[in-house]
């Protein structure tokens, strides 16, 4: 490894790479701090009235808000170091020398590719493997100090089981675990072959089974029906009160639990198949950022302009901006729009990607 590095990074280029990626953690750090600020004066009241310690504050909470902010921000964040400093060394008269030496503009890019690389990997390793997790603290922490444990619930639920299973429920109570006017159908083919009514359903989430209160029983066979009721009947079903959330906390599962929703979705058709998806495949796209973003800082930033630095940045910061925006418009074209999620998270990468080669033609050779 280091032999090759040795081949292809000359120390000009780590010179680049030490700039780029100093500035992309210094400017880590100031976001994180007015991050955190923030977030602390508008939930203060909530940490006091539930007397929460500083370090159950910190473990529970910032150790998922922390990541998940700052996974979201990183394309900004990334795309004003680079401007930052590409622009600083413009305006120093530090890149003019690197090109009249005979170094072309694509190999002027090589440090930059080669760190936006290990932000790449990084970012894509967390938003993987590791902002789940995160998430998971943060979510479980706002549910219960911050939301009060109060989540949207879905109502009127149509919701397959397998292929021969299909449940009904018209309302669902989240902090009791229970559910109301619950109708259970199973058919053999397009016949039926057995209808449960019950007024009243709970889980019980120690021995994982569901309880049908006040329940009644309609077996058919044939022209032959049959009917059994009863006060209480347990069962065990493949679902759970967090498939009555109106929002499953996606954002929050890990890769091997979201694959196996995705699988179930398919079955079920509760509607939620697209935002399964969505995430799944934004976890693997959005790190891209990192390449597209550094294309077009480089390609801005690195003309010499009067006024210094502060041109430059404004237009980053405003095209960053704007491909955050724009990211947000495909998730809702692909969650409302009917839009396919794989292009769906495609596109600010495309869009962006295209204003970067562009940029990239026009730049000073």
């Amino acid at each position: 490894m280091r032999k090759l590095t040795h081949r292809y990074l000359k120390i000009i280029d780590w010179y680049i790479i030490n700039k780029y990626l100093g500035t992309f953690f210094f400017t880590l750090g100031i976001f994180l701090v007015i991050i955190v600020v923030f977030d602390i004066s508008e939930k203060l009241d909530d940490f006091l009235k539930h007397d929460l310690g500083f370090w159950d504050i910190v473990t529970q909470y910032y150790f998922g808000f922390i990541p998940f902010y700052l996974n979201f921000l990183s394309p900004l964040i990334n795309f004003i170091a680079v401007i930052f400093f590409t622009a600083k060394m413009a305006d120093q008269t530090e890149i003019v020398p690197i090109l009249s030496g005979g170094a072309s503009f694509n190999r002027f890019l090589r440090p930059y590719f080669f760190a936006s690389s290990i932000i790449f990997i990084v970012s894509l390793v967390f938003n993987v493997f590791i902002i789940p997790h995160t998430n998971q603290l943060k979510t479980s922490f706002e549910n219960k100090y911050v939301s009060n444990g109060n989540s949207e619930q879905k109502s009127e639920v149509h919701m397959q089981l397998d292929k021969n299973t299909f449940v009904y429920l018209q309302s669902f109570e989240q902090s009791q675990h229970t559910g109301y006017q619950f109708v259970l159908e199973k058919f053999n083919g397009d016949t039926l072959k057995e209808k449960i009514m019950s007024t009243r359903i709970s889980y019980d989430s120690l021995k994982r089974v569901w309880s049908m209160l006040d329940y009644s029983i309609r077996y058919v066979n044939g022209l032959k029906e049959k009917m059994v009721n009863g006060t209480k009947k347990d069962t065990v079903l493949d679902m759970r009160p967090i498939d009555f959330e109106a929002r499953n906390n996606i954002d929050a599962q890990p890769l091997k639990e979201l694959n196996a929703n995705i699988e179930k979705e398919k079955i079920r058709g509760t509607g939620n198949l697209v935002d399964l998806r969505y995430e799944k495949f934004q976890r693997f796209v959005y790190p891209l950022s990192a390449y597209v973003l550094t294309l077009i800082g480089v390609a801005m930033s690195s003309r010499k302009v009067r006024g210094g630095i502060g041109l430059p940045l404004g237009i980053g910061i405003f095209l960053c901006f704007a491909y955050i925006v724009t990211v947000q418009f495909s998730k809702v074209f692909a969650l409302k729009g009917g839009l396919p999620p794989i292009i769906a998270v495609f596109i600010p990468d495309i869009i962006f990607g295209i204003l970067g080669i562009y940029l990239l033609r026009n730049a000073p050779k």
